[in-house]
């Protein structure tokens, strides 16, 4: 089988791999049809993080099960099925709770797993794990495309919504005009928000905002667009999704964050070395919550609300390339001419 190989920084290359089997009982052998290339993959793309040389990469598949093991009962030889961006057994305390991010038989897409960007993936824990695809969307071209991003930044940015505490009616600002923001205003309109106000600082990236539900748009960094915000929310909303991880994100977060409000972020922490300035919560009774989506937890419901028509994150997708152009899409999220890259196998 091919499967995309990280081979150090800003290159990838796809080559020959040894092809995972079924190992468990509780195991299955899905062949991959649909993928991507995610935001956090640009960490350790552009050498920011580490990661073994060579290993093989991606967390978001989507395809048709091939095997499974004799103790597998919800999904079948045939069967189209997505899966989150953490594998979880869904039995265990945290799974239970919701918290699938946090199973401790959790485990990722890594090399013994077969790396989602690549052609066939071993799927531990089955059961607890895939999501799958009604028969009579198995093969709708444009209803998978809806459903890819349930396996990461639809789940994430309804995450931070979820964790902001959105509700009908309320007014929320969602920071990041990447995949998971855009996300996240899909989530806050479709939670019911009456007010949807989206910083970011790419002209056609909040037009799509506008598009999946945002009320008000801000083109602009720091106290700038802080000022604006304020002005926009009559001094700050009750609810904040954070969704960049960096430094200057947060900050913008709380600083637009009404007292006695809430900032759910989701944004993969990065340029936090010396530490965040807790200061500004502990004054004004900001609650900070959030941190890696459960994804698998929202995925049913998601998943209902796209195949009745009333979701579609579909158009974070900019870019579709095949397995073997993988590179190409990695660089044009790179610079940035790519929101999110669909990758089909």
């Amino acid at each position: 089988m091919r499967a995309a190989m990280y081979h150090g920084p800003r290159d990838i290359r796809v080559e020959n791999v040894v092809e995972p089997t079924l190992e468990e009982p509780t195991d299955a052998i899905i062949r991959v049809t649909h993928t991507a290339v995610c935001g956090s993959d640009l960490w350790f793309y552009r050498g920011e993080t580490d990661r073994d040389v060579p290993s093989r990469v991606g967390h978001e598949p989507m395809g048709i099960i091939q095997e499974v093991g004799d103790d597998v009962q919800s999904v079948d030889v045939g069967d189209r099925v997505f899966a989150p961006f953490k594998i979880s057994c869904g039995v265990c305390e945290f799974c239970r709770r919701g918290l699938h991010t946090s199973c401790v038989n959790g485990d990722g897409w890594g090399d013994d797993n077969g790396g989602a960007q690549g052609e066939i993936i071993r799927c531990r824990h089955a059961d607890g794990t895939l999501v799958r695809v009604p028969d009579a969307y198995a093969d709708d071209d444009s209803t998978l495309r809806s459903i890819l991003p349930l396996t990461d930044v639809m789940g994430t940015g309804h995450h931070a919504a979820v964790s902001a505490g959105v509700n009908a009616g309320s007014t929320c600002v969602v920071v990041g005009d990447g995949a998971v923001g855009l996300c996240g205003v899909l989530a806050a309109r479709r939670l019911g928000a009456a007010q949807i106000v989206a910083v970011g600082h790419h002209t056609d990236r909040l037009s799509l905002a506008n598009e999946f539900g945002a009320t008000d748009t801000v083109a602009a960094r720091g106290q700038e667009a802080i000022e604006t915000v304020r002005e926009l929310t009559n001094g700050g909303a009750e609810h904040v999704l954070e969704c960049v991880g960096a430094t200057s994100a947060m900050e913008t977060a709380v600083e637009v964050c009404r007292p006695g409000g809430t900032v759910g972020y989701v944004g993969v922490p990065h340029g936090l070395d010396d530490g965040l300035d807790l200061f500004s919560f502990f004054r004004d009774n900001i609650t900070l919550q959030g941190g890696v989506a459960p994804v698998r937890a929202y995925a049913d419901e998601l998943l209902a609300d796209v195949l009745q028509g009333t979701l579609n994150p579909a158009p974070v997708f900019t870019k579709t390339v095949d397995l073997d152009s993988i590179a190409e899409g990695y660089q044009a999220m790179d610079e940035r001419n790519a929101i999110k890259v669909l990758v089909e196998v």
